[in-house]
């Protein structure tokens, strides 16, 4: 099949755009804004961009209280979201109202970083301590500005649970982090293997 994802002539009960962008590693943000609000959110639209120094970024639809926090106090945590973790992922996925911490509402243990305000999640083998970069507002091909906002930061600090750690390396399938893929459908990374790059 072609269609053309602006006239939606697909043909099938949903849009299979995030179906094929899959997986998608879900970037599971903790903010504060400037009044000590705690938000904590997931964004699948999340990845890394760069190794040194390492910046993350996360795409908001919308200027939601993750991308208005950011930009407020420049900080915010991405907390790896796993298997185990996932239905209070999801539970921190529920709309609020401004100042209502999802983190509390969902009964997730908050635990201090080293070099940033925001809390991390105490229960996440890993999470990355970010210092906000910049807000890049998206256009589309004809120059139209986007209610989508791509937020950089750059990674100052790395939380990982010891016991992930099998000589020497992160043993991700260990840890078996979640990724979004469409519709309700996620998967779990808990086998992996290896392809040395040809030289």
């Amino acid at each position: 099949m072609f269609y053309e994802p602006l006239k939606r002539n697909h043909g099938l009960p949903h849009d299979p755009f995030k179906a094929i962008i899959a997986p998608r590693p879900i970037g599971w943000v903790t903010t504060m804004g400037k009044s000590g609000a705690i938000n904590l959110a997931p964004y699948s639209f999340f990845n890394g961009f760069a190794s040194f120094p390492p910046i993350v970024g996360f795409s908001s639809e919308g200027r939601k209280d993750s991308l208005e926090f950011a930009e407020e106090t420049k900080e915010f945590v991405c907390n790896l979201s796993t298997y185990p973790l996932r239905d209070l992922m999801n539970a921190t996925a529920a709309t609020m109202p401004r100042g209502v911490s999802e983190m509390e509402t969902a009964g997730i243990e908050p635990a201090a970083c080293n070099l940033i305000k925001p809390p991390r999640v105490a229960a996440s083998p890993c999470a990355l301590e970010c210092v906000y970069l910049q807000t890049v507002q998206l256009t589309d091909k004809d120059g139209k500005q986007l209610d989508t906002y791509l937020v950089l930061g750059q990674v100052v600090g790395v939380h990982i649970n010891d016991s992930f750690i099998k000589n020497g390396l992160v043993d991700t399938a260990a840890m078996q982090p979640l990724a979004r893929c469409g519709y309700h459908d996620y998967a779990v990374v808990n086998e992996v293997f290896s392809l040395k790059r040809p030289r």
